[in-house]
Formats: C-alpha cells, structure tokens, sequence
C-alpha cells in the first residue's frame, strides 16, 4: 500500500467504476485497474500490483478477475475482496 487505505465506500465506488468501464478482454481491465489503482489513486504500489498480477497468471481462472479480488482483500480484507469481485464481474 501506498497512501491511506480509502474508505469502504471510496473504494466501492471505485470498483464501480471499473467494473462499468472495463470491457475488451483480460489485457484491457487489467491496463485499467493499474492505472486507477496504482497511477490514480495510489492505493496499491506498482510491485505489489505486479506481484499480485504474476500470481494471479499461474492460478486458472480469469486473472483480471482474481487481481480485482486480491486488490480488494488487500484493502479491505473479506468483505473488500468480496465486493471488488462482484462489481468487477457484475455490470
């Protein structure tokens, strides 16, 4: 983390945000959550966002998916987690 841990609501706002915006495949959310979450916002560091993107390639699954997840726990814990998968898959 690199700044303060935005609120719940800020940070549900946000995964919102993605969840609308982010279409065009693994590559495009992925650009997408890196710039808002590391460029923007500052709330992840660009190593732990790296770190957290070359774990989620070896695991199966959709990795933009399980990045949205992670990066929601890591603020938030469970119910970060939760919420930020949810919304990134919802819209």
């Amino acid at each position: 983390m690199t700044s303060d841990i935005p609120s719940f609501r800020e940070a549900f706002r946000v995964w919102l945000k993605i969840g609308l915006l982010s279409f065009g495949g693994p590559a495009g959310q992925i650009a997408l959550m890196h710039r808002v979450l590391v460029d923007e916002k500052r709330w992840i560091s660009e190593s732990r966002f790296l770190h957290a993107l070359n774990y989620a390639m070896l695991l199966p699954g959709p990795e933009a998916q399980q990045l949205a997840t992670y990066c929601g726990w890591l603020m938030h814990r469970t119910l970060g987690g939760i919420a930020a998968g949810v919304l990134f898959v919802l819209p």
